[in-house]
């Protein structure tokens, strides 16, 4: 199903004592860009959190997610630096959702993930382990594990924080290229070049939007 957008209403979370976000609302529109703002501690994570579904809201609701499949990158260092993955089993895990873990993959997924992997200049080292590439190409195979689930909704938590000048480009182009297809893109983001390349910015701040979604960048109106 292709979204029209997704629709926060008053969102609330309580982690224990801290209330991490506090009525958010907000409209996460298809084939746009949406980079999350603020300073640690905004309620950035847990809004992608609750988006993706790994975290259920102690009030209010994601109007429209229960139609959509989703896709959720987290940061770099939350995955494991010993996985004994290679850079095709992390890439190809995005297939998961759709195939299953243990079904063979069709020669149209193939495809999709060497679509994928030359998109983020990954082709090369397709057969290296997750463990030995760098900060950035693990970072790279994180994105594309992202474009190849095809999923309607794709979050991404911090995806150009720490890496390379050419990482960056590659993967604000990645998310570029999968607003175009359609999908609600929204990532967390404080790096000025992925504020700049989005369609839009919703800015955080102590778990309340700090300020009316707005267009900017090149897109801007």
């Amino acid at each position: 199903m292709t979204p029209s957008a997704v629709v926060v209403e008053r969102l609330s979370v309580r982690r224990g004592e801290v209330l991490a976000l506090d009525g958010v609302d907000a409209v996460l529109p298809a084939g746009t860009v949406t980079a999350l703002v603020g300073v640690n501690g905004a309620g950035k994570s847990t809004l992608l959190d609750v988006l993706a579904g790994v975290l259920q809201p102690t009030t209010g609701r994601a109007r429209g997610l229960d139609r959509l499949t989703v896709a959720y990158v987290p940061q770099r260092s939350a995955v494991p630096d010993d996985l004994p993955l290679t850079v095709a089993d992390t890439v190809a895990m995005g297939r998961w959702r759709e195939r299953g873990p243990w079904r063979r993959l069709r020669t149209s997924d193939r495809a999709l993930i060497a679509a994928c992997a030359d998109q983020l200049d990954l082709t090369g080292l397709l057969g290296s382990p997750l463990s030995a590439v760098s900060g950035g190409q693990r970072q790279r195979a994180l994105v594309a594990q992202g474009l190849v689930a095809r999923a309607d909704v794709l979050l991404v938590d911090e995806p150009t924080a720490g890496v390379d000048a050419a990482t960056q480009r590659a993967v604000l182009r990645a998310l570029a290229s999968e607003a175009a297809r359609g999908a609600v893109v929204v990532h967390a983001t404080h790096e000025p070049a992925a504020v700049e390349s989005a369609d839009r910015v919703l800015a955080l701040a102590a778990g309340r939007v700090d300020a009316p979604l707005s267009r900017v960048g090149m897109h801007s109106t």
